[in-house]
């Protein structure tokens, strides 16, 4: 008897919600190798059938219908569109963005994209730009995550009555005092970082002032890579492969970049020459980041190295726990700074936006770096998600211990399908599956307590012999496709080949294969995700015997 019900999530439609309704979803269902394909190609028409969106990559419903609604205000003619941000700061800096030489022929002009200030009950900052632009003007948007709020959006939308254009110096209708559900997320991440830490005696432990709130992952990494360049002004190191908006960030801003892509031991000898090349420099390395693990195929890195690497050349150690997550590991002997997208497990349910950054007090450099964000950090977190992400974290420990047992235990099972000569699953990518990254996790992994078991995180990825196998997974796996990890139904992405389906030989020199699927578990029980698996499975394996 089955026991996975069909699913009946349409094309571009969100994963059904946990709770409420989905207008603010941040996930959409790409069925159909065929629509990846499109996906891949850029076809408008595949966007236009999204009805949800992850809203760094476009324009959330909402966000889209207030453009609509200032475009008309301010009389702005055909053939043009806007972005609208919650700070001066961030339109600034699209605006700049957009002009960088960089850009060639495509860069935009002075008076092509121009800024323009709204106020309805809250202070709005409009870039207008031309549409056919666009391209040019998106990147910001998607790599930043400053943009505006769906929820703000909306509350906008419900007294559009008050839309006014400002043109001269009146006061911005919005306080900026913050709300008592950030002071709730602050207050639970410290909890959580203090809460069986490997070190009892550490010199000092996270205190709420220690913690800021971003609007996103990728606004927390954009916003302190840009703090470092204020004071630095050095290039960056990234060990490990980066997420595929980070890619962007480190080039786009600043002097540059090197990468170290496999994570290998190999690249930390060349990271090492790299740092003792520049350190003969005027402006040296100023950071080396990394993701523990990465995404997406779980790499774990030597994180004692890279401390010691960092103390030596004076640079910081600034990591991404998002996948290992707050509840696994604990970073605080070795990080400067610890990154977290509160979207993916912290939340939990794929409704909401958000993220933190910690500073260590443990480490030298604390005091040098409080400094830094006492100057430089705005809290620009909307206080609507902030409420939503307050309220879905409450329940972070027990789903966190659910999400690390199916993840494993579907691990265990993928493996025996690699043992399996009939089967065309090659490869199973986890902590657990490679010896050297399974040594270099278990090293930060938290002790066990009464309420929690630490695991290894939310995140797998699986790789076929064929792209015909990977195929007949996708159509037949009973499984939502698309963006996102961490949520309460199991989601699996073809990354590599949408992400970087028109740079496979690239992408191929750092192990991604347009075969890999990255699975993130979700809360069902393991009967149902195992069905669904089988499905998809058996029709993978059915490409082999033919």
């Amino acid at each position: 008897m089955s026991v996975a019900l069909e699913l009946e999530t349409q094309l571009g439609h969100a994963i059904p919600p946990h709770h409420g309704d989905d207008r603010h979803a941040i996930t959409f269902h790409l069925p159909h190798w065929t629509n990846l394909m499109r996906f891949v190609e850029k076809d408008p028409t595949i966007f236009a059938a999204l009805k949800s969106v992850y809203p760094r990559m476009l324009l959330h419903t909402d966000v889209k219908t207030l453009v609509g609604h200032i475009l008309k205000f301010a009389k702005v003619g055909e053939g043009y569109t806007a972005f609208i941000f919650p700070t001066a700061q961030s339109a600034a800096e699209c605006k700049e963005f957009s002009m960088f030489t960089q850009h060639g022929d495509d860069a935009l002009t002075d008076d092509q994209i121009i800024v323009r200030i709204f106020d309805v009950h809250v202070r709005l900052y409009v870039v207008i730009f031309p549409a056919n632009k666009m391209p040019q003007v998106l990147p910001f948007w998607q790599n930043s995550g400053t943009g505006l709020a769906s929820r703000l959006a909306a509350e906008c939308l419900e007294r559009i009555e008050l839309l006014k254009e400002v043109t001269d110096d009146t006061p911005s209708p919005k306080t900026d005092a913050e709300s008592g559900a950030q002071v709730e997320i602050r207050e639970a991440i410290v909890r959580l970082l203090n809460c069986a830490p490997l070190d009892a005696e550490r010199a000092a432990k996270v205190n709420i002032d220690d913690v800021y709130l971003f609007q996103s992952g990728m606004t927390a990494i954009y916003r302190i890579h840009r703090y470092l360049l204020q004071k630095f002004g050095g290039r960056t190191a990234f060990f490990g492969w980066a997420f595929h908006s980070t890619l962007h960030i480190f080039p786009d801003f600043g002097p540059g970049w090197e990468q170290f892509g496999c994570g290998s031991e190999e690249e930390l000898d060349q990271l090492e020459a790299l740092l003792e090349s520049e350190s003969k420099n005027a402006k040296p390395i100023q950071a080396i980041w990394a993701e523990f693990p990465s995404n997406p195929l779980l790499g774990v890195a030597d994180l004692t190295r890279l401390r010691k690497m960092a103390d030596k050349y004076h640079c910081l150690l600034i990591l991404d726990d998002t996948i290992g997550s707050f509840c696994n590991v604990d970073l605080l002997s070795v990080v400067d700074i610890l990154i977290t997208s509160l979207t993916k497990s912290f939340s939990g349910y794929a409704d909401v936006m958000g993220a933190s950054a910690v500073l260590n007090p443990s480490l030298s450099r604390y005091a040098e770096l409080k400094e830094l964000f006492t100057k430089c950090y705005t809290n620009d977190y909307c206080d609507l998600d902030a409420i939503v992400m307050a309220q879905n974290s409450i329940d972070y420990l027990a789903r966190s211990t659910t999400l690390n047992s199916n993840t494993a235990t579907l691990v265990s099972y993928l493996q025996t399908c690699v043992e399996n000569p009939t089967s065309t699953v090659t490869k199973v990518y986890y902590p657990t599956t490679s010896p050297l990254s399974l040594t270099n996790f278990k090293k930060f992994q938290r002790p066990q307590t009464s309420d929690f078991t630490p695991g290894y995180g939310c995140l797998a990825c699986v790789e076929f012999d064929t792209i015909e196998a990977t195929e007949a997974f996708y159509d037949n796996c009973n499984l939502h496709i698309g963006p996102h990890l961490g949520a309460h139904r199991t989601i699996v992405l073809p990354y590599v080949k949408a992400l970087y389906g028109k740079e496979l030989e690239w992408a191929g020199k750092y192990g991604l294969r347009e075969t890999q699927l990255r699975v993130a578990p979700g809360l069902e029980s393991w009967e149902v995700i195992k069905e669904s698996f089988e499905r998809g499975l058996k029709a993978a394996d059915a490409t082999k015997k033919a």
